[in-house]
């Protein structure tokens, strides 16, 4: 009788891996929704994914600034190289069902017929398509706020895979990652979330745990309510965004101020200027920055406030020349950052009356 060996199931290949990697070092606290991501994308590319259905169909819910539409973004930029490589569906302009017209054209002998081109065109779909990965996203922000005829036009879509365009072409979406983003539920998660929120002591596991059960159940709850049962059928995943807490904002902080590294460096290409943010600088950002109601984005909008517009003042006066090194702290009780130059020879022939001040 032959020996048997236990396979590990857990384990994944070797480009879902690098994906996973990726997406984890660019999105915080969502590891659910990675997963799913990257499990979609290894069923694709190892040609196991369902025939004639999309890759993967993803309804996610949460707050506002939780990472559902960062996650689309960042699966562009790891896959296609690009953030900005997704069709992007912006439903709050499609409360209408006279809007619709705008994403399939409108149908030979209507009025403007020539003039309307279609927006999910297979030409769209196919635009970022390479020789090494033939594949599309496609986001439907804020699906809430669209007509039902939107989510009709979708029932199509996410069952079989194609459209048909008014003027009858056929679009074939099966090999398209389809997202669905909306804040169904996302007073209530937050109003859960709030007392954890601030600069206090992590939770436990155990509540942890029966906290983002909670919310899940809100947030799939609310999505019941507001479609129909043969849209969530056509679902494969729905993913409930937890509200982002401290431990998550610390770690998006350090994102956030890498990416102004790299602004400066871009901005100041032939030689940037060194600069150092203190542990007293990050403590104001964080405080300035977390908000249960806007989740990153306030935190995106403290850090531009009180980083990025002074820096950008002290460029524009000559306070701050290519190759300085800067330190960034706070002091006690005051409402901004302090920016402090670190004295060069330049200083000293100043001092000596050997430069104009």
């Amino acid at each position: 009788m032959p020996r048997l060996v236990l396979l590990d199931t857990a384990k994944t290949g070797r480009q879902s891996q690098e994906l996973e990697n990726k997406l984890r070092s660019m999105v915080v606290g969502q590891d659910e929704a990675i997963r799913e991501v990257v499990t979609a994308y290894q069923n694709h590319m190892m040609r196991l994914a369902p025939a004639g259905r999309p890759i993967g169909n993803f309804l996610f819910l949460g707050p506002t600034g939780s990472g559902k539409t960062r996650i689309v973004e960042a699966t562009a930029q790891c896959l296609l190289n690009d953030p900005k490589a997704i069709i992007k569906i912006d439903c709050a302009e499609y409360q209408h069902s006279h809007d619709i017209a705008k994403l399939i054209g409108a149908p030979p002998g209507y009025l403007g017929h020539r003039e309307t081109h279609a927006l999910l065109s297979q030409e769209a779909l196919n635009r970022h398509h390479s020789d090494k990965l033939k594949m599309s996203l496609v986001l439907f922000d804020e699906i809430e706020k669209a007509s039902d005829a939107l989510w009709n036009l979708l029932l199509g879509i996410l069952d079989k895979g194609v459209l048909t365009l008014g003027d009858n072409r056929k679009v074939d979406f099966t090999s398209s990652m389809i997202f669905l983003t909306s804040n169904l539920g996302a007073g209530e998660m937050c109003a859960l979330e709030s007392p954890r929120l601030g600069f206090s002591p992590s939770p436990g596991a155990g509540f942890q745990s029966g906290r983002d059960t909670r919310l899940s159940q809100i947030g799939t709850a609310a999505a019941r309510r507001k479609f129909t049962p043969e849209f969530m059928n056509r679902l494969d995943r729905i993913v409930v965004f937890k509200p982002l807490g401290e431990d998550e904002l610390r770690r998006i902080l350090d994102i956030e101020l890498k990416a102004v590294e790299q602004r400066l460096e871009a901005a100041v290409a032939d030689l940037p200027f060194e600069i150092q943010v203190v542990d007293s600088a990050r403590e104001l950002m964080l405080r300035e920055g977390t908000d249960s109601r806007y989740g990153a984005r306030h935190l995106k909008r403290a850090i531009e406030r009180l980083l990025v517009q002074p820096l950008s003042n002290l460029m524009a006066s000559g306070q701050i020349q290519p190759g300085d090194s800067i330190r960034v702290s706070h002091r006690d009780d005051a409402p901004t950052l302090c920016f402090f130059r670190e004295a060069t020879a330049r200083d000293a022939w100043k001092t000596a009356g050997f430069v104009a001040a």
